[in-house]
């Protein structure tokens, strides 16, 4: 038998009764969103002999129905401790509840929410969460619940162990918040918010956010209040609403009443961290309706495009930093706040690391919202549409530097051929260009960094270890043109697909404009800019500089034009790291799941996956055998090879 040890090199303590972080008890390893394992057992010398553990699937693309809807899976599955079963744990696309066998992959339970299903929508789950009742006795029903909210708009509470439904919490184990957001103002189309992320617990609440699709292409979109539930009963504690609609709230005298009452969303639709010691829910805000054009919303528009540190126990605001002023780009921070402590002169900071669309790491003293490094407003365009009243400044970090280029000009042009090359340069040309935060124009204006990052909703992972920030990026160019509504078909650019990437214009309403979004592309089909179009990075968060960045992804797809293999490619998922010196990460278009030296960057292990495995992976041992596990199905926008793999790596059992 090959020796299988556990050292527990660096013990990260989480408030789930002194679970700790080797066990995965929460979608980013920790509550604070970490993705950090103490596990070394898999490491950099041995990464290599990873082999297949085992194969789950969840069956239900088998009974999809038979109009047109988005589903994909990127769940995160959680372990639950030993008191609770000792269950990998995950959710479906379709908000399904499936317990495993952690060494076999067998399926222990299920709980099926039944969610409504409705033509044109959109179904996902990323994660689940999990929550420790301190006051319930040992072996008592519900003692530990996992939660799940659902795209048609419930909450659920089930017991850890069984599955089933906890009686005591709401309606026999369910909230239905379709009642507050339809209450909520401003009135949008309910149909349009769901719930894709994990509730986020601090304490006894269990808090909750929204993705707001209707953003821009309704008279008004709907609230993006976050929402905190009592634990056991379900009952509704407090509300956060981003549009400071309370007079009392001292952001509001910042906003016209007007634009208080008809603005919605600046909802969370990535993922909540957690401080359970201080109290803190950090919540990353998107941006106010609609995007694309403010004029509807002067001003910054605080607490929109910000990370916002609310006390968990009431919603009340602790402190906050807008990260962009009245964002008309859609730079808003998706990817969780990762909650870490930096080893400084033998000092140790606690911090809250905010990646952004925008290329930037932004990085707080996680008590007050001060800035580690130093933030610095910069002047910048403000000549944008008619109507529109941009900020004269907007925020810049000292360090760490830009994680990707700030700006675009026809230099910048590439292609395979020199067609591709002049075509490229000719749609620059065309454009308006310059650096980051040049205005959405009627002449239509090039973007780099995109609206989808930077840094997407995949966000990033820290090793304790070596106070190192790893993330992954995307660096392909976009363009955005607005469009005067009265030269627009109407009919077509309200019709479905409408204001999506690459597809017609879409109005925005309540305004004189339509908008239309895309990538820069060449006559081959190939991103305007050159390669690498995905990159892995590591940033020493101690010094605030960028250690190593390597090509993310390969393709073997343009080979007919001279190129073999084009390293880094734009991805949609993230990495983790161990104590083993290894990150692992998926997240790419090419159908494979690696591992990479956490010190080098350099490639030591790589396997075919059945699917783009375009999720967040997890490391738990059990029975003394390290797992890797991720789930490898695709992506429903980026990669349309939908399946409904769950994979499980691990080392060689001799």
């Amino acid at each position: 038998m090959i020796l299988r040890t556990f050292v527990a090199v660096f013990v990260i303590t989480a408030s789930l009764s002194g679970v700790v972080a080797q066990d995965w008890i929460s979608y980013g390893g920790d509550v604070g969103g970490m993705r950090h394992s103490g596990l070394t057992q898999i490491n950099r010398d041995n990464v290599h002999e990873l082999e297949l553990a085992w194969t789950y699937r969840t069956g239900e693309n088998e009974n999809l129905p038979d109009f047109h809807m988005s589903h994909s899976l990127h769940a995160t599955p959680i372990l639950t401790p030993q008191e609770a079963g000792r269950l990998l744990v995950l959710c479906t696309a379709f908000n399904k509840i499936i317990a495993l066998d952690p060494t076999t992959g067998e399926e222990r339970w299920s709980f099926d929410p039944q969610v409504t299903l409705e033509r044109g929508g959109q179904y996902k789950c990323r994660g689940i969460s999990l929550w420790h009742d301190k006051n319930a006795a040992m072996g008592q029903s519900c003692k530990w619940r996992i939660y799940t909210n659902t795209s048609d708009r419930r909450l659920f509470s089930v017991d850890g162990r069984t599955g089933e439904p906890c009686v005591d919490f709401g309606d026999n184990g369910e909230v239905d918040i379709n009642p507050l957001i339809d209450a909520a103002e401003p009135k949008g189309d309910p149909k349009g918010v769901q719930l894709w992320s994990p509730p986020a617990i601090v304490g006894d609440i269990v808090a909750v956010s929204s993705t707001v699709h209707s953003k821009g292409r309704l008279p008004v979109s709907s609230s993006g209040e976050i929402r905190g539930f009592n634990a056991r009963t379900g009952e509704l504690v407090w509300r956060f609403d981003p549009i400071p609609r309370n007079p009392n709230d001292p952001e509001a005298e910042n906003w016209p009443q007007d634009a208080l009452h008809r603005t919605g969303a600046a909802n969370v639709w990535g993922f909540m961290s957690v401080d359970e010691e201080r109290d803190l829910l950090f919540l990353p805000t998107s941006s106010a309706s609609p995007d694309y054009y403010g004029g509807t919303r002067p001003g910054d528009n605080r607490y929109a495009t910000s990370l916002v540190a609310v006390r968990g126990s009431t919603g009340e605001v602790v402190w906050h930093f807008q990260l962009t002023h009245h964002d008309v780009w859609n730079y808003d921070p998706a990817a969780q706040p990762i909650l870490a402590n930096i080893t400084r002169d033998g000092e140790v900071i606690p911090v809250a690391v905010q990646l952004t669309k925008s290329g930037f790491a932004f990085v707080f003293h996680r008590e007050t919202g001060e800035p580690f490094f130093g933030v610095e407003e910069r002047p910048v365009s403000t000549d944008g549409v008619p109507g529109e009243v941009l900020s004269p400044t907007q925020p810049f970090p000292l360090a760490p530097p830009p994680l990707v280029p700030q700006g675009i000009t026809p230099d910048d042009a590439w292609g395979f051929t020199a067609a591709d090359e002049a075509s490229c340069r000719k749609q620059i040309e065309e454009l308006r260009y310059g650096p980051i935060y040049t205005p959405p124009t009627l002449q239509g204006t090039a973007l780099f960094p995109q609206p989808g990052g930077g840094v997407n909703w995949g966000g990033g992972a820290f090793s304790p270890l070596h106070n190192l920030l790893i993330t992954n990026v995307s660096r392909v160019p976009n363009y955005i043109r607005l469009v005067l509504q009265s030269e627009m078909d109407v009919e077509n650019a309200s019709g479905p697909g409408a204001g999506r990437p690459g597809g017609r214009p879409g109005i925005i309403e309540q305004t004189p404009y339509g908008v239309q979004v895309g990538p820069l592309m060449s006559p081959s089909n190939a991103p305007c800019t050159e390669p690498p179009w995905g990159s892995l990075i590591a940033v020493d968060l101690d010094k605030g500089t960028i250690k190593w960045e390597v090509p993310l992804g390969a393709t073997e797809e343009y080979a007919e034009f001279g190129f073999p293999e084009i390293l880094g490619l734009r991805a949609s998922g993230g990495p983790i790291v161990t104590a083993g010196g290894v990150i692992f990460i998926g997240a790419t278009p090419d159908e494979r799941f690696r591992a990479f030296d956490l010190e080098t960057g350099k490639l030591l292990w790589e396997v075919q996956t059945p699917s783009a495995a375009m999720s967040i992976p997890m490391t738990y041992e059990i029975e003394g055998r390290q797992y890797v596990v991720t789930v490898a199905a695709g992506h429903q926008f980026r990669y349309r090879k939908i399946t409904d793999h769950v994979v499980a790596y691990a080392l060689p059992d001799q």
